[in-house]
């Protein structure tokens, strides 16, 4: 009986040896679809056209961002949209020269595996839901929301409700002017105030449109808020500080931490 025991045992320790070879072999395949990912985005020119736009921001910046967040990603191990979005991640972080280190994810979508993945990149995870209300505290964060719902650009802009923390903010993410463009200003105003409040003190460059990225990054732009136009701005808005609540959403495309049952999505909308 003991024998068989050990036999058992052996053949347990086998299988996990077994499960974990095949969870290692799958983090390889997505490391390796990454790697195609980031070669296309390379060989199209998508990326070459996009780096303008990053360039224009940091030609604009006193301060080029030190760290990151990235929201709303989605399941980029079987999402070729996701892969092809977190392989401009990582080029983009190239560009500006922020460590992967310095560059934390959440969404809670990610599986074990793609967690792994991210760690094997070195990127960190977020150990919770914030609902977007991250502080950039002293150093210039960008947060990378590509496709992600206003709720969650709306609560990032409350939560940085200065001018000193909005000048130290950049977002690449849905168009603030396509936001505006799309929606009632009443709806705006009542539902989204934050955006609505700092339109005039946003300047936007919009990634370029390429026929293999319509529905990846479509919609897309890099925003900052220069110090100066913030200033320029009513005294008046920066009065109101009231946390955001979203009761006329029947949607807010977010999880709240309270309320996930809620089946809203915090990623947002469908790359």
């Amino acid at each position: 009986a003991a024998e068989a025991g050990q036999w058992r045992a052996a053949g347990g320790r086998r299988r996990r040896r077994g499960r974990a070879g095949r969870e290692e072999q799958g983090g390889s395949a997505i490391v390796r679809r990454l790697q195609e990912a980031r070669d296309e985005l390379l060989s199209g020119g998508f990326w070459a056209a996009s780096a303008e736009a990053v360039q224009t921001l940091l030609a604009a910046s006193t301060e080029r961002p030190a760290r990151c967040v990235c929201y709303g990603l989605g399941r980029f191990s079987s999402s070729p949209a996701a892969r092809a979005q977190l392989a401009f991640l990582l080029l983009l972080l190239e560009e500006l020269r922020v460590p992967p280190g310095q560059c934390a994810l959440f969404d809670p979508v990610f599986s074990a595996q793609e967690a792994a993945v991210l760690g094997q990149l070195g990127l960190q995870l977020l150990p919770h839901n914030e609902e977007g209300k991250h502080s950039v505290g002293e150093s210039a964060t960008l947060f990378y929301m590509v496709h992600c719902g206003k709720a969650l650009y709306n609560n990032l802009l409350w939560r940085n409700w200065s001018a000193e923390a909005l000048s130290k903010t950049i977002i690449i993410g849905n168009s603030f002017k396509g936001m505006e463009e799309r929606l009632l200003p009443r709806i705006l105003e009542r539902d989204y105030s934050y955006i609505a409040k700092v339109l005039k003190g946003t300047e936007e460059v919009a990634l370029p449109d390429h026929p293999q990225y319509l529905d990846t990054f479509n919609d897309t732009s890099v925003h900052w808020f220069p110090l100066q136009k913030l200033k320029e701005l009513s005294p008046d808005i920066w009065d109101s500080v009231e946390e955001p609540t979203y009761p006329h959403c029947d949607d807010v495309e977010i999880i709240r931490k309270e309320d996930r049952a809620a089946g809203c999505s915090p990623s947002a909308e469908e790359s």
